[in-house]
């Protein structure tokens, strides 16, 4: 171990230190992806012209589907034995919270009142987490890869509905339920899930539906960081992980563990949760 005065790397010099050894992507990996999502986006525009909170029900619902696959297997992966991610499905399960959150904030709008959509959303949630675990086994990079479209379709379909109907939105109350979520007194899983965007921690402002759309459209753009970094560097470090230069970075789950030094000044950094 080292004692630590450096200050914690950012996310760039993160990913740059991860990349070394790591093979590119493959086209084909990527072109699948792009097709699927391009499908997907090109039925969801046809069927839902018009009715946006609808759409975003059903885009909420199977958003938080690939969280449930990642951790799925990683669970498994853990109970054989071939290796313990724990920091990656912590920040997997406060994803997945996240997405919830935005889930019942459609549905506080009305986004889930037919059956229909319901059942669509359903039937797609259910093939869609197959999917995801069958290619998470076999090329997990590919997986978040798919998720990181998704997310960026997503960003960009909230960030459209904004500009287009911000004078509406203002004039809306925001739902309970989004205003606990973002306001409330405890935001640890809020702040779990920001793991790549270099920025102080954010903390919303809730005072009409305007700004829940705002930060459901900024919480997409996290995700979508958090798995390119997932993509670019094959490892994740949540907020929580602050290691030093002198620390193993990547680290197979990214975990420090401090502990202060025989004299009590400093903190020494040991990677992946081991003793000093």
């Amino acid at each position: 171990t080292t004692e630590s005065a450096a200050s914690p790397l950012t996310g760039t010099q993160k990913v740059k230190l991860a990349k070394e050894g790591l093979e590119p992507l493959s086209e084909g990996t990527k072109t699948f992806n792009t097709v699927l999502v391009g499908t997907i986006k090109g039925f969801l525009d046809i069927i839902y012209s018009g009715r946006d909170f609808p759409r975003f029900y059903v885009l909420e619902t199977v958003a938080r589907v690939p969280y449930f696959s990642y951790m799925s297997v990683l669970h498994f992966y853990e109970t054989i034995g071939l290796h313990r991610k724990a920091n990656w499905i912590k920040v997997h399960y406060a994803e997945a919270d996240n997405e919830l959150h935005h889930l019942l904030t459609m549905e506080a709008l009305g986004g889930g009142d037919s059956a229909l959509d319901r059942s669509l959303a359903g039937g797609m949630a259910v093939a869609y987490y197959w999917l995801v675990v069958v290619i998470y086994l076999v090329n997990p990079r590919g997986a978040y890869h798919l998720s990181q479209l998704i997310e960026e379709h997503a960003f960009a379909t909230y960030d459209k509905f904004l500009t287009a109907n911000e004078e509406m939105l203002r004039g809306m109350e925001a739902p309970q339920v989004a205003v606990d979520y973002y306001t409330g007194g405890d935001l640890y899983m809020f702040d779990t899930f920001h793991t790549a965007l270099d920025h102080p921690p954010r903390r919303p402002k809730i005072e009409s539906l305007f700004d829940v759309f705002v930060n459901i459209r900024d919480d997409e753009l996290e995700h979508k960081s958090t798995l390119k970094q997932l993509v670019d560097a094959g490892n994740i470090c949540s907020a929580s992980c602050t290691p030093s230069a002198a620390c193993a970075v990547f680290a197979d789950e990214c975990e420090v563990s401090k502990k202060p030094t025989a004299r009590g000044q400093g903190t020494s950094y040991t990677a992946g949760g081991g003793g000093a």
